[in-house]
Formats: structure tokens, sequence, C-alpha cells
């Protein structure tokens, strides 16, 4: 005893101080509910490969449907690709929620675009432009959207393709493929533009094909189904889902 008081007795926590379990907001700091904020350090739910290409007088995107949650692939009707407006389409590869937020950004800005009812729509350069300044911004904040996007459309009639990641780094092409895409399918589109560099759409439909087919056969996170997106002077026209048609007699031989 000293004083009267045990000197093994515990002294009580001081006013205003931190319990046992709990956060303890310092002045001068802001947390977003009970237990603070946290940055998105991995995607989640991923969507593979974007394959995309100008033709004669127009632009086509194509992105198969599977969301795949880690190696596990989950859900089946994850679409991808979309139109914007009249002038634009996109697809997204990389986390599904992140895109699906993006989407919503965007489809609330052409509203608002519609609302001021001036007699302009934003074209495929703006949104390029755009996407860039946002997934930038997300980057700097070290919180990105975990995406790659491609912005196909037509600029006062001429067709137009580019890329922005989710670092913000874009670039502009006549072909581009994202993900495992860039690997295997980027070099069949470059061969064949070396060859016909105006291809028709319809060539260009079998060529997105036959990327896809390559794709399901060697993307272990790809899927026999996928939409395509076209859009050329007479508008628009998202189809799908096509289906591949697999065949997997020649597996046994390879080692």
């Amino acid at each position: 005893m000293y004083n009267g008081v045990d000197q093994f007795t515990a002294k009580p926590f001081w006013h205003n101080g931190p319990a046992p379990g709990a956060i303890y907001n310092f002045p001068g700091t802001k947390t977003h509910g009970t237990n603070g904020s946290q940055r998105s350090q991995t995607p989640i739910t991923t969507a593979t490969s974007i394959v995309a290409m100008k033709f004669n007088g127009g632009v086509i995107i194509a992105g198969d449907i599977l969301g795949s949650y880690g190696s596990l692939a989950r859900f089946r009707n994850c679409p991808r690709v979309l139109k914007v407006n009249d002038n634009i389409i996109l697809g997204a590869g990389g986390d599904y929620g992140d895109y699906q937020y993006v989407k919503d950004v965007i489809e609330q800005k052409i509203v608002d675009e519609e609302c001021l009812d001036d007699g302009f729509k934003i074209k495929p350069k703006s949104m390029y432009c755009w996407l860039t300044r946002v997934m930038y911004n997300r980057r700097s904040k070290f919180d990105p959207f975990w995406n790659t996007f491609v912005v196909g459309g037509l600029q006062d009639g001429v067709p137009f393709l580019g890329s922005v990641d989710k670092l913000g780094t874009a670039f502009e092409d006549n072909a581009i493929c994202t993900g495992y895409g860039a690997y295997m399918a980027l070099p069949i589109l470059r061969s064949a533009l070396e060859a016909n560099p105006s291809p028709t759409e319809e060539e260009a439909r079998a060529l997105i094909h036959k990327c896809m087919e390559v794709l399901f056969y060697r993307d272990a996170r790809s899927f026999p189904k996928y939409q395509v997106a076209v859009i050329n002077k007479d508008g628009t026209d998202i189809q799908g889902p096509l289906e591949i048609q697999q065949n997997w007699n020649l597996a046994h031989m390879i080692n």
C-alpha cells in the first residue's frame, strides 16, 4: 500500500484514450467508418483480353463474358463491351467491379451531355483523353482502377482506336489487344494488317473470331462466349454472346 492505494492495481486508461481493440481518432486525422480506409491492392473478380482493330470505315472491339474469381471461372455473364453513344464504343479488361463503377460514371456523363441539348456529343478522342485523366488521377492517389480500357469510334468520320491502362498510359494504333491477347492475338492482327491495311468489316469480323478462338485455346482465363461491338457510318451494333466451336481432338498430343 502507498498512500492508501494498492501499487499493483492497474491504473485506468487516460481520458479520451483508445479502448482495447478500437481505433482512436487523433486530432487532424480523418477515418472512414470504424476500420479506417484501405486501398485496393489487387483486383478480385477479373476479366481477360480485349481484342480490337480498325477496318475500312469503322472499328470492331470484342471481349469474352467470363468473370474470374482468382482462378475460378465464377461468373459466366459479365459483358464488358459498351456502347457509349452513337460515336463511341468501349471495351474493358481487368477488375470487373472497377469497370462497373467507371461505366456508371460514363453513363451519367452522357446523360449530363444530353441534358445540355446543345447539339454536341462526346467524340472518341474526348472520351479517350478524359479516361487518361481519370486513370492517372486515381493512380496518383495510390488507389487505381485496375483496368485497361480500349476506346473506339468515328472521329469526324475517321476510325479512331486508343487504349488507356491503370496508370493513365495511353496510345493509339490500328490494332490493340489487352491482357494475354497482347501476346497471342496482336501478332495475328498485325500480320493481317500488313498484308491488307484496309480490311472490310467481314474480314475484320473473321480475324476477331480467329483471335478469340486462339485465346480460348491458349488463355486459361478465357471463355468460349464473347461479345462484339462494331461502329461504322451506319451506326453502332453490339452482337453476342457469340460462341466458339471447340475441337479438342489434338489435346492428347500436347505435352
